[in-house]
């Protein structure tokens, strides 16, 4: 499944939080959605959802919101545990959209086993520690098995080990055919394993394409304002922030 995205913009009050942005994405595509705070990344993931008000169009707002949950997965960054339900349970809400969502355990057992979390399924989600309760979050959207995911800062308060077993996973997902688009402020997980970068800055999509032709010192100096250390290497691309520009 495809998402197209065609001038898409958002407005809040009179500032312009996504200014005319399109996108053409398929199946099969890891990308990482990055740029500093406030660049419009996560404006433009809730406006492409329809979870915002936005001008222009999405070819997900044009689905009824039925399927529209059949058709896209949404994690979103605020990720709070308020009832001690069993992390099990709060997986298993992934499967509200499909019409027996208590049918088919085995996406739930699937999902748990791809964030590594089995051992938790009794757990209470609130009695579990930040990381943990993040990874629970993830699976659910995991079991709710579309073909599009959308995640704003995903691995954001994981460790490091977890930080690349969940962008290892997303990068499968993609190659078993979805399409997956996070936003991610860690330049160097995002080079080893997005397919494709798309780089905002002030509510514009400044850069799109493969890591290599996004992360250049011309684009990070611009956007950032930092200098970075780019490789490919026998391991992969590999991508270092270093120091900040002369201001």
């Amino acid at each position: 499944m495809r998402l197209e995205l065609q001038d898409l913009t958002v407005r809040r009050g009179t500032r312009v939080t996504v200014d005319r942005a399109s996108l053409s994405a398929g199946p099969g595509e890891f990308i990482g959605l990055i740029g500093p705070n406030g660049a419009g990344k996560t404006s433009l993931m809730r406006a492409a959802l329809g979870l915002i008000a936005a001008s222009g169009s999405s070819s997900l707002t044009a689905l009824p919101p039925a399927r529209r949950a059949l058709a896209a997965a949404w994690l979103p960054q605020t990720r709070e545990a308020a009832w001690p339900v069993t992390a099990e349970a709060l997986i298993r809400l992934g499967r509200i959209p499909h019409a027996r969502p208590d049918a088919d355990p085995a996406h739930i057992e699937a999902a748990m086993a791809r964030m590594g979390i089995t051992h938790l399924r009794a757990r209470p989600v609130t009695e579990l520690s930040g990381g943990e309760q993040a990874r629970v979050l993830i699976a659910r959207a995991l079991a709710q098995d579309t073909p599009i995911l959308m995640a704003d800062e995903p691995i954001a308060g994981l460790d490091p080990a977890h930080q690349i077993g969940a962008m290892a996973t997303f990068r499968t997902l993609a190659d078993e055919g979805r399409l997956v688009i996070a936003s991610l402020h860690d330049l160097g997980l995002a080079a080893r394993h997005c397919t494709r970068l798309v780089l905002m800055d002030q509510g514009r999509i400044a850069a799109d394409g493969p890591p290599a032709k996004v992360l250049t010192p011309a684009l990070l100096a611009q956007v950032f304002g930092v200098q970075g250390y780019f490789a490919e290497t026998p391991e992969g691309p590999v991508f270092q922030p270093l120091r900040l520009t002369a201001p």
